[in-house]
């Protein structure tokens, strides 16, 4: 089956991206298992666009991904049963997730916890056939069982606690299988306006209005510190977010505090 190409633009158009490049096209044509000609592909790819690939192997994911963080590169891809997506983010997509890496350590410092942000890490289980890369992730819970480990397993380690998805683009709702089946115990989405947060429940996951990994988090905190950083800037958002944790409650006693 051919690999599909589209875009989607802000306000939710999709098209077709035909002049991509001959590589693209001779890959549609042959499906090809070449990790060097999916990364001619991907260096195509416009800001904001999708590329979707059909039948790659577990083999030729691991290597695509393994290749694409030696190179730098801000593509997130996710892998399911041999599909892949491969979706390359705006601007402001990247501002966005930095941002609010630096919510959650403010947060974080005002409940005394541990912390560990591990961005834009490729989370992967060849057992379940399944993997994919949030925009950001925070071990809280676990923090003290993956301080030092170099190299993740999820065959062994636990999964991040909490992962953002920015669907600025894409939506993210058709990842969240994924995210369940790597028992990934939170999933937070902000769309550029609106922030929801999600709790795991078997299979699947519900909305919450209330962190249950960060006590006392609610989105509409989040939300609003994101929206004054487009007009005031980041500096001054986030003085803002720090005054308005005082009086919120957290788990003192808890034994994920830093020590």
């Amino acid at each position: 089956m051919a690999a599909v190409v589209y875009q989607r633009l802000t306000h939710g158009v999709r098209f077709a991206l035909a002049s991509l490049s001959s590589v693209l096209r001779a890959y549609n044509a042959r499906m090809s298992t070449s990790t060097q000609e999916y990364m001619e592909a991907i260096e195509h790819l416009p800001r904001g666009a999708t590329l979707i690939l059909q039948n790659v192997s577990w083999d030729d994911y691991e290597a695509l991904t393994d290749d694409l963080m030696i190179a730098g590169s801000h593509v997130r891809v996710s892998y399911d049963h041999g599909r892949v997506e491969i979706m390359s983010p705006l601007n402001e997509h990247e501002g966005y997730g930095r941002f609010i890496d630096d919510l959650v350590r403010v947060y974080a410092e005002h409940l005394n916890v541990k912390l560990e942000k591990l961005g834009q890490t490729t989370w992967r289980r060849r057992i379940l056939q399944q993997g994919l890369e949030p925009d950001c992730c925070y071990y809280v819970t676990n923090a003290g069982r993956i301080i030092g480990i170099k190299r993740i397993d999820l065959d062994v380690d636990p999964p991040p606690d909490i992962a953002v998805e920015i669907d600025i683009t894409t939506d993210s709702l058709s990842k969240f299988h994924i995210y369940a089946a790597l028992e990934v115990p939170e999933i937070w989405r902000y769309d550029g306006e609106n922030f929801q947060f999600y709790q795991r429940a078997g299979a699947s996951y519900h909305k919450t209005a209330e962190s249950s990994v960060l006590p006392g988090l609610r989105p509409q905190m989040l939300a609003s510190a994101l929206e004054q950083s487009k007009t005031e800037g980041q500096t001054a958002a986030l003085a803002a977010f720090r005054k308005t944790l005082t009086g919120v409650s957290g788990l003192r006693d808890d034994p994920r505090r830093s020590s």
